[in-house]
Parts: structure tokens; sequence; C-alpha cells
């Protein structure tokens, strides 16, 4: 295996067992065992854990959807087409929690044991998104469309639905006992009930 391959593999080998284990509870040795090398290919690419945990979190940073989260929203916040925001945003975050439940676990291991990866992940993305829609709701304010509410409120509750879903599905209720719906469905129903709470 090249080199890249080889980085990579290690990678995604490290981003499983983290999410199942956590930082604290992953040796490197498991790692190397788990991609089929020895411990000593892992130092190779990697100095340490640290390491390893940053450069997850770097290849998420060069994704598209994490390093221009809102350009799949521009056109429709360029035409004030609230549902469309609130929709796209909705379905493109589902999607991508569905297509990547490793790292959705790897977060929520990482904020439990304080490691910096959250605390950096939150920085980077968590803030801007905040930032982002909040001052989308509070132009539409100033357009008198929505009603006088704190904007990031208005943030909280509607990502509040998304990842309580999706933490629904990947940790708790895999077969989907309590709802089943698909991405689409969920996006429109969360999407219809924030924009009938803040909707003038």
């Amino acid at each position: 295996m090249a080199g890249d391959e080889r980085r990579q593999q290690l990678l995604q080998v490290a981003m499983r067992l983290f999410s199942e284990k956590g930082f604290s509870g992953t040796t490197t040795k498991e790692i190397a065992q788990s991609a089929g090398v020895s411990e000593a290919t892992v130092f190779k690419h990697f100095s340490n854990k640290d390491e390893l945990y940053s450069a997850i979190l770097d290849q998420k940073a060069c994704d598209r959807d994490f390093s221009n989260p809102f350009e799949k929203i521009a056109d429709h916040i360029a035409a004030k087409d609230d549902f469309g925001v609130f929709y796209t945003m909705a379905l493109n975050a589902l999607d991508k929690h569905d297509q990547d439940e490793n790292f959705l676990r790897l977060m929520m291991h990482s904020a439990l044991e304080g490691h910096d990866l959250a605390r950096i992940f939150f920085e980077n993305f968590v803030f801007e998104v905040y930032e982002f829609l909040g001052s989308y709701i509070h132009q539409r304010q100033a357009d008198g469309a929505f009603r006088e509410v704190e904007p990031r409120v208005v943030v909280r509750s509607f990502i509040g639905m998304f990842v309580h879903h999706s933490l629904n599905n990947i940790l708790w209720d895999r077969e989907r006992k309590i709802l089943k719906i698909s991405n689409e469905e969920a996006a429109r129903e969360f999407a219809t009930i924030i924009l009938q709470g803040i909707k003038k």
C-alpha cells in the first residue's frame, strides 16, 4: 500500500476506534492491529495519538461541506427563501450524519473527554453556523418577516432538532422504532416547525 493510502487507512481505522472507545480508551497498538500493520508503521505516519486526532480534524476541514457549509444555501439566502434556507441546512446535516456516523460519535467522545478536538471543531464550525444563520435571522427580522426573538435561540432550537434526531437514530434507536421517516421528510418538518414559530 502506498504511503498516502496507508495514511488514509490509518485515519479511517483510528476514527472508527476513537468513535467506539474514545481517545483515552484507544491505544496505538489497537489501531495498528485493526489496520493489519505494526505499531511502528503507525508511528511512521503519526508521531502520537494527538497527531492522529488532529489529522482527522484536518481531513474534515478539507471536506467541502465542512469548509463551506453555507455553499448549498447561498441561492436561498440571496432570494430570501426562508424555507429553502432551513430545509437545505437540515437536510445537508442529516445526510452528512448518515454518511459519517463515526465522526458524530467521535465528537461526542471528544466533548465528554474534554479533548481539544471538540473545542476546535466547535470554534471552527459550530460557532460559524451560529454566526451565519443568526445573521440571516436578524436580517429577516429587520425586513419585518420574522418575529423579534433572540436569533441564537432560534439557531440553537433549529440545530437541536436535527442533531437530536441524528443522535437518536445513530445511538439509541437504530431500528427507528420511535420515528421512521426519511431525511427529506424530517428536514421539511423541522424547517416548517421553526418557521411557524418565528414568522410573523
